[in-house]
């Protein structure tokens, strides 16, 4: 093997370099010179071994794997299927006598040869170590000197620092008032990106600055990365990094020149006697850098709690023997000024709390009508609670039905009429008025409480606990004025409901299934799919993705998520329910209220994601969703059915549900009407909603979606012309605020409002499905901005639009959705079938690169 010849070769020259290095040590030690077989005698061992151990490390590490193999198969090894390990071993043996160098027979050759050269070879060995040794002690000398040197040093520096941090504190006033006079003041305009969008807000007011604390928080118009659990981020400097950097500069220039004039003129000596050279400043400052930084630090914390008048006094003194007297004034000082700001803080914060409690304080407490009658219907899914309790409410002079969704109130709203009831509807995006009619079929935010009815029928109660919607259920349960009041919920809201109306007549029914649910022991897949399942997953995506799937497999298919129209999804029901579609496909939104003929409930996913995080379903939405499966004369077993994880799912089924715990509150009018006996600004009313600390068992609403609206407006003529109370009643508007089309529409209509021009109207496209969808919510919108304005006529004729557009969106899902693919959004790559992500990984990597570019021009910059 050619590689083996070479290899062989540099073992031995490496052999041979390292016997002529070993002579060399051998001899150095030694007062007089050894001859050669002094040295055999005593270094034969680890000259006879030296060669095999530079040998098989050079072929063990530098002979592939396969060249091993072969040269074993050439020698009759058996090598195939066997263990890397072995194969070196074997090989290793091998080696040891491959072409061996005969050591001891080439080193006395050269002996021989070279006996002339091995007394001037041990003088230049003993030279070099008699130099060594006496460097060594040279060294020590000096070690022993510089340890000395610094001890005394250090505790110069201890009993000086305090003292120090006069001239320290006095630079720092100067460079604040050179800051404060030719410094720009800057704003940050978006809290994410980091390219050039600060805003110059003009100069520096030093009134604006308690402490030099809160000018450190200022911008200064640089970016620097920062380490953060660590991982690194960019994020723009403000002057604390600034005045950090100059204070440790000034500590590091001046403290070592101060310290060389205190070192005494014995420790000087020594230093030159041991160095041949004198100390200098910046050899203290290499020997205690670590000290000056870690005191650096400690200045700065003593610097932020300085008050920023006192070093703008300070930096107009010009006499430095005056500030040690200057410094204990102002610390005097500083105590005093801390006690009154404390008590003023304190003064503050009861006037607030006071304020708070009169603004917020009695405004959740329940407030029950003395004559009301409470009927609660509490069960499962599918027991018919809805319909007992609407059955009362048809039989009333006048009643209010409150449901959670658009769908169920036009539901109730046709079921209603047709059976000889005349009923209104109303939602936040339409009314319809039916002539001679007492009752009204609503969603649950439509509610106003100073109307009566004789019976109010407010529909799943267990949504109280909502962290956003849930203070409209608990507003209509509390503040609904009639002889009856039914509330219809799951078993988990009964306790919550029977605390607030503890001193209320209460009537109680209890529901429960008779028709059983049976749990499949089969994972399911979609060729098990048959007429009367509900297909459910948690997105629209995958909805319609499944449908594709099931209509190209030869199945008839309804679809059913949360964005779809109402009068679509009603289409999509009816089909089902008609038998001209064999199997539906939905979200959850399948649990709620929706009676349909399903004889199995599949469930496609066993979580879903929350707003928040991906989790899996909780005991009750299991429940609520399953509780679908089988109709009364139609099927009576209801099916259920899971594609993993069936035993931990099962269990769900049977696991009693943990009580609703708390209810959600929101802001109303009278919070409203009491906030502004002390304030017209609707950030500060956000400000403190996020203060105010919500009473047991209550949840306050984020209000998150408002707060991000009214950050478009804040400041502008919209906010200045407009009532608190109306502004905040058009940041209230149900709409959905992720769609950005949307979000755009709600800004130019607000203009269009404040300037008194023409509502404008949306902008529709409707090319596909996706669309379609937007569309339908645009006018959505466009009506919930003409109902809160008055302008009935002119929505009628938008009502009519939407309703031409929920066809349209019918007919789309009938027409696209079995020819559909899955693209990706940003370059329109067609995505393999199941893949769980918008973009492609092409594209998903491109942007990871994109960003980590724009990292790199950052730093550069």
């Amino acid at each position: 093997m050619g590689k083996l010849t070479e290899l062989h070769e540099e073992a031995l020259q490496d052999t041979k370099r390292k016997i002529k290095e070993d002579i060399f040590r051998f001899m150095e030690t030694k007062e007089e010179a050894p001859s050669f077989d002094d040295y055999l005698n005593e270094r034969i061992h680890y000259i006879e071994q030296l060669w095999v151990n530079v040998w098989l490390n050079k072929v063990t590490n530098f002979v592939s794997r396969s060249e091993k193999k072969a040269f074993l198969r050439e020698k009759d090894y058996e090598v195939e299927g066997i263990d890397k390990k072995v194969i070196n071993q074997v090989f290793r043996n091998e080696m040891r006598d491959f072409q061996p160098f005969e050591v001891i027979p080439w080193l006395q050759g050269l002996a021989d040869s070279q006996a002339d050269q091995w007394k001037e070879r041990y003088e230049t060995a003993r030279e070099g170590y008699l130099l060594r040794l006496e460097q060594d002690k040279i060294e020590d000398e000096q070690k022993r000197v510089t340890q000395e040197i610094m001890k005394s040093l250090i505790n110069t520096f201890q009993e000086r620092k305090q003292s120090w941090y006069l001239p320290v504190r006095f630079a720092v006033a100067r460079k604040l008032v050179s800051d404060l006079k030719e410094k720009v003041r800057y704003e940050q305009v978006d809290t994410f990106m980091l390219e050039e969008q600060l805003k110059e807000i003009g100069p520096f007011n030093p009134e604006d600055y308690r402490t030099l604390s809160d000018f450190f928080q200022e911008l200064n118009g640089l970016i620097h990365r920062t380490l953060h659990r660590g991982r690194s981020y960019w994020e723009y400097e403000t002057y604390y990094f600034v005045y950090e950097e100059y204070v440790s500069q000034f500590v590091m220039k001046t403290f070592p020149k101060s310290l060389l004039s205190l070192v005494s003129e014995e420790h000087l000596n020594m230093h030159q006697s041991a160095f041949d050279v004198a100390l200098s400043s910046s050899e203290i400052r290499k020997w205690m850098q670590h000290d000056f930084f870690d005191q650096s630090a400690i200045y700065m914390d003593h610097l932020q709690e300085e008050y920023v008048e006192d070093l703008l006094d300070l930096a107009d003194s010009q006499n430095e023997e005056d500030h040690a007297a200057i410094y204990e004034k102002d610390v005097a000082r500083r105590a005093e000024r801390r006690a009154a700001e404390l008590a003023e803080l304190h003064r503050k914060k009861q006037e607030e709390d006071r304020m708070m409690d009169d603004i917020f304080g009695r405004e959740y407490s329940v407030s029950l009508g003395g004559n009301t009658k409470y009927i609660l219907h509490i069960g499962e899914t599918n027991t018919g609670k809805t319909h007992h309790a609407l059955e009362s409410m048809k039989q009333a002079e006048s009643g209010l039905y409150l449901a959670p969704l658009r769908l169920l109130a036009l539901e109730v709203y046709d079921r209603l009429n047709n059976e000889g009831v005349p009923c209104n509807l109303k939602t936040g995006e339409e009314e319809k008025s039916v002539p001679g009619s007492r009752h009204v079929s609503c969603t649950v935010e439509m509610f106003y409480e100073k109307e009566s009815y004789d019976v109010v029928v407010i529909d799943e109660a267990q949504m109280m606990a909502d962290k956003d919607r849930g203070f409209s259920w608990f507003k209509a349960i509390t503040k609904a004025r009639a002889r009856e009041v039914h509330i219809i919920g799951s078993r988990n809201v009964k306790p919550m409901l029977l605390g607030l109306l503890e001193n209320c007549e209460v009537e109680i029914n209890e529901y429960s299934r008779d028709i059983p649910l049976e749990v499949e022991q089969r994972e399911f897949s979609l060729k098990h799919a048959k007429r009367g399942d509900a297909l459910v997953c948690f997105s629209r995506r995958r909805v319609l993705e499944t449908a594709s799937k099931l209509q190209n497999s030869g199945h008839s298919v309804s679809m059913i998520y949360g964005s779809m129209p109402p009068e679509t999804r009603k289409k999509q029901m009816q089909r089902f329910i008609k038998g001209e579609t064999k199997v539906i496909v939905a979200t959850d939104a399948i649990g709620m209220g929706l009676n349909l003929p399903i004889r199995r409930i599949v469930f496609l996913e066993n979580d879903k994601f929350d707003g928040t995080r991906r989790r899996t379903l909780a005991s009750q939405e299991v429940k609520q969703i399953a509780g679908r499966a089988g109709r009364k004369g139609i099927y009576d077993v209801g099916k259920v059915a899971f594609t993993k994880d069936i035993k931990r799912m099962a269990k769900l089924l049977e696991q009693e549900d943990e009580p609703v715990q708390s209810f959600a509150i929101a802001p109303t009018t009278s919070v409203f009407e009491r906030f502004q006996k002390y304030h017209h600004d609707l950030g500060r009313f956000f400000e403190l909603w996020e203060k105010f600390e919500s009473p047991f068992g209550t949840q306050k609403a984020s209000l998150y979606e408002e707060r991000e609206l009214y950050e478009l407006v804040r400041g502008t003529e919209i906010e200045g012309r407009l009532s608190m109370m109306d502004l905040y009643g058009f940041l209230h508007l149900p709409f959905s605020k992720k769609e950005p089309e949307l979000t755009s529409q709600w800004l130019e209509t607000m203009d269009a409002i404040i300037s008194g021009t023409d509502l404008p109207e949306p902008k529709l496209k409707r090319k596909n499905l996706e669309q379609q969808e937007v569309a339908y919510k645009a006018v959505g919108l466009h009506l919930l901005f003409l109902y809160r304005l008055g302008h009935r006529t002119e929505a009628i004729y938008w009502e009519r639009l939407r309703d031409d557009i929920a066809d349209g969106v019918h007919e789309s899902l009938d027409t696209e959705v079995s020819t559909m693919t899955m693209k990706c959004k940003r370059c329109g790559k067609r995505l393999p079938s199941g893949f769980k992500f918008p973009i492609c990984d092409s594209c998903h990597y491109s942007r990871v690169r994109k960003r980590g570019g724009r990292r790199e021009r950052k730093d550069s910059r």
